[in-house]
């Protein structure tokens, strides 16, 4: 790691030498029809810095994710680096490189990472950076090197994926939007399963969607609560979404391979999800490939 005063030496650099340009080489070849927006990537056999949240006794291969878009009409896929994994992102960008055309990453990065490192993870097909903060404490956003951070996934056109239980969104938010990045809240902002679409947080999650930076993820709905109590929230969830944030601020995720949810689970059943939220066809493809395409593909 480099020390915080070259880290921002290197950083006014690139600020002078006008915007980054990377961003475009990212346009895929293949035509944009749907995409799942969060799913994970992992070998059983990889360092897993992270235990509590681990999978055991078997792998979810990029190949294996391929075989999912395609069998449930999927032409694209984000993958979100597993908190497990820390921030080694190595079999991350080892995916995303095998596939260029269909897919695009999060990664979990050190605050302190280089403009270097930054570089290597967009010329993979990095498109934002995950705050897995489920249990942790909030990150002071208003430190140097959060800041220079901040400054780079802004310039990159990159996003902040937040995950966090909706009761603790606000100290996240708040700061984050003053910066003016964009930001993907996790799995319909994780309310209480026992409060629903009243929970206190949830209604915080919709007071921030007049910032316009703020996207949200129709994902992971069997993490809000045990027996159908998450999926009856996204139910209640959706109209009130589609209220302060319109469809041109969400997205679906297929949460594929499901963790902790594998026996429960499938992609097939993910999906089905979502044609009871949206019965409307043309509102679902507003979800699966128009804000998709800008929010990770840049508009290709």
């Amino acid at each position: 790691m480099t020390s915080r005063r070259s880290f921002n030496t290197s950083l006014l650099a690139l600020v002078a030498a006008g915007p980054l340009g990377a961003c475009a080489s990212l346009s895929p070849k293949r035509r944009i029809s749907a995409v799942d927006c969060h799913a994970h990537v992992f070998r059983r056999d990889l360092p897993m810095p992270d235990r509590r949240r681990a999978p055991s006794g078997y792998d979810a291969t990029a190949q294996d994710y391929l075989r999912m878009l395609d069998a449930n009409g999927m032409s694209h896929g984000v993958l979100v680096q597993p908190s497990f994994l820390g921030t080694d992102n190595s079999y991350l960008v080892q995916s995303l490189r095998q596939y260029p055309d269909r897919l695009r990453g999060i990664a979990v990065v050190d605050p302190a990472i280089t403009v270097a490192g930054l570089d290597l993870l967009q010329d993979a097909g990095v498109v934002g950076i995950r705050l897995n903060l489920v249990g942790l404490p909030t990150p002071d956003f208003s430190s140097v090197v959060w800041q220079a951070l901040l400054q780079q996934v802004r310039q990159r056109r990159w996003h902040i994926e937040v995950h966090r239980a909706a009761a603790e969104l606000q100290p996240v938010l708040d700061p984050l939007i003053a910066t003016g990045v964009r930001i993907v809240v996790d799995h319909i902002g994780r309310p209480d399963g026992k409060l629903g679409v009243a929970d206190p947080g949830f209604r915080t999650l919709l007071s921030v969607a007049s910032s316009r930076l703020v996207w949200v993820k129709l994902s992971g709905a069997y993490r809000n609560g045990p027996d159908g109590a998450g999926e009856a929230t996204a139910l209640a969830a959706m109209p009130l979404l589609k209220a302060a944030f319109g469809l041109d601020r969400l997205v679906w995720g297929s949460d594929w391979p499901h963790t902790l949810f594998e026996k429960t689970a499938t992609y097939a059943g993910a999906r089905q999800l979502l044609d009871q939220w949206l019965p409307d066809a043309a509102e679902r493809s507003v979800v699966l490939r128009e804000t998709p395409a800008e929010l990770f593909f840049f508009g290709a």
